[in-house]
């Protein structure tokens, strides 16, 4: 028997990082209920073999397993608590998954209102790259009971690589929001660095191999610097969504009266360069605030325009 075959999951969120989740089900013989407003990627999916439902009951009532991936906080609030959202349908017994990225006080409410329907709730962000979770290596937290993360494990070990089970609901988004906070500070270091660089006449494409053999390397550095220095800047991940992650740090951090240094200056960066380079801009296009601004540009030979995960797919294990 194929492994996905008897588990029907149904999946609402489709963009970036979603899709390439989905698509992972499928190939692992998932019987695949989606929903999206974009009908040209309901139309994708339906093509791959998912089949695609009008609304959200639909969905709900043709799945035993609810997975969600939305970009904001709001639309996961729609979706979860809208009229024939997700609270109203999902059904004793069923299990919802949140893996988006999205406010900690949010998902504790809507993991009790689940609760108080006698169903599971578990939150699964991911990190580790768009081009990651494309080939199911992407790494997932997970917060919840343990005995929903012992039922989804079959199909979290079909999303991703390292699984860590975190604890108690909440937690996994919480180390989250740290882990793309932390991303953000590399990628914006990365930025003065490579300007030094430039404006010092290095040679960018040993400059690359330097850091990355060096203490001062990081995951960020491997990835984005590559197609900083393609030029496309296309890492999949766009200008919106990476100021949402450091402002849900830095409302974290308000929340628990701690007042930071570099959580505002960071942020400050990012919200200038999403007004120069529009809300759909590729994140790390955060650096071509100082290429633009010294006349310089941050290039080399021999880098892609868009990041392929080439390590070997292998079934996931909780670490």
């Amino acid at each position: 028997m194929n492994k996905g075959e008897h588990m029907k999951v149904g999946f609402i969120g489709l963009g970036n990082v979603g899709g390439k989740l989905a698509s992972n089900l499928l190939e692992n013989n998932f019987q695949l209920s989606v929903l999206d407003k974009n009908s040209k990627l309901m139309n994708e999916f339906e093509l791959k073999g998912a089949n695609t439902t009008k609304s959200i009951k639909d969905l709900v009532i043709s799945s035993d397993i609810l997975i969600t991936c939305l970009p904001s906080p709001e639309i996961c609030a729609e979706v979860l608590e809208s009229k024939d959202g997700i609270i109203d349908t999902i059904q004793k017994g069923q299990i919802w998954i949140e893996m988006s990225t999205t406010e900690n006080d949010q998902l504790k409410k809507h993991a009790s209102l689940i609760q108080q329907k006698n169903a599971i709730a578990l939150e699964a962000p991911v990190s580790g790259g768009c081009h990651r979770a494309a080939t199911g290596n992407i790494s997932i937290f997970v917060g919840g009971s343990r005995e929903g993360f012992d039922k989804a494990m079959p199909i979290l070990k079909c999303l991703g690589r390292k699984i860590l089970y975190t604890g108690d609901f909440g937690s996994a988004s919480i180390l989250k929001v740290i882990t793309n906070y932390l991303a953000t500070v590399h990628l914006v270091a990365l930025g003065e660095a490579w300007a030094i660089a430039s404006k010092s006449n290095l040679d960018l494409n040993k400059t690359y191999k330097g850091i990355a053999a060096s203490s001062g390397n990081s995951f960020v550095h491997e990835t984005e610097s590559q197609v900083i220095l393609n030029g496309s800047y296309n890492i999949n991940f766009t200008m919106d969504l990476v100021e949402k992650d450091v402002g849900l740090f830095q409302d974290l951090a308000t929340k628990l009266g701690i007042e930071l240094e570099i959580s505002p200056l960071v942020l400050d960066i990012i919200k200038d360069a999403r007004k120069r380079f529009g809300d759909r801009a590729w994140s790390s296009m955060v650096v071509k605030r100082l290429e633009n601004k010294y006349n310089t540009a941050f290039r080399a030979e021999g880098y892609p325009e868009e990041l392929i995960d080439l390590e070997e797919k292998s079934l996931g294990y909780e670490i």
